[in-house]
């Protein structure tokens, strides 16, 4: 149990600096390094409103439980004892799935229910190869 959770805890932080990553080479105007620091726990707030919403396809809500899961099974396509290959494939499972479900959802679903700053949500509009709602 405590390997299962400390994979998904090296899951999350790897995303988290592939995020911060993406933040400081698209550098959207006015973004900051505490805007950097904040674009995962808000993107985890938006996947909790995106997967609460009755409104949005039973594909989106399918497709953050099916994510979830693999996160949190120990079985994984590269096993979490290679070194950085172990833990790519979460992140790169986890960037498919959720840039699947921002695009299934849109960009005015985006728009609603993210709660941090206007430089985050560009670059995880971005990131997920959504427009802005008006264009």
């Amino acid at each position: 149990m405590v390997s299962v959770l400390v994979g998904v805890l090296v899951a999350v932080i790897a995303t988290w600096l592939v995020l911060v990553l993406a933040l400081v080479v698209v550098k959207p105007d006015g973004a900051t390094l505490a805007d950097a620091l904040r674009v995962m726990p808000d993107t985890l707030r938006l996947v909790r409103r995106l997967a609460s919403d009755p409104d949005l396809p039973s594909g989106v809500r399918r497709t953050l439980w099916l994510l979830g899961l693999y996160l949190a099974l120990p079985i994984d396509l590269i096993p979490d004892f290679i070194p950085v290959l172990g833990y790519a494939d979460d992140v790169i499972v986890a960037g498919v799935a959720l840039r699947r479900v921002v695009r299934v959802a849109g960009a005015e679903a985006l728009g609603r229910y993210w709660t941090g700053s206007p430089a985050g949500l560009v670059i995880v509009r971005r990131l997920a190869g959504v427009g802005s709602p008006d264009g």
